[in-house]
């Protein structure tokens, strides 16, 4: 039986470039290393984030398999702010019945949404 979602693995090539991405860029926190293969960052309100370059055969990728979504208190700030980065817009900004999201490239182009409920 499926009990929850322990982590969402995100691969990377360069953990230097991915980890300064998702620490500085989108300012997670980082609550555990494992020799620099595989970091984690847990988030405030439930959910753990995990950059690896250890799984052999996976890549990052903006347009295959799974996606992570990230709630955020201001999605139209954030959206201005990482575009004032460089960070690569993949889908603008756009609203549904429920919220409003977009979605963008990290550094080692993997797709991420932030979104933000009404």
């Amino acid at each position: 039986m499926l009990k929850k979602i322990a982590f969402t693995m995100i691969p990377v090539k360069d953990m230097i470039r991915a980890r300064r991405f998702y620490e500085e860029t989108l300012g997670l926190k980082l609550s555990s290393d494992f020799g620099g293969t595989w970091v984690e960052y847990d988030l405030p309100e439930g959910g753990c984030i995990a950059l690896t370059n250890m799984a052999t055969g996976v890549n990052p990728s903006s347009t295959a398999g799974m996606s992570v979504g990230f709630e955020v208190e201001d999605v139209v700030a954030l959206c201005s702010k990482l575009k004032k980065l460089g960070v690569i817009e993949k889908l603008p900004l756009f609203e549904t019945p429920v919220c409003k999201m977009a979605v963008f490239l990290d550094s080692e182009g993997n797709a991420f949404t932030v979104h933000q409920c009404h």
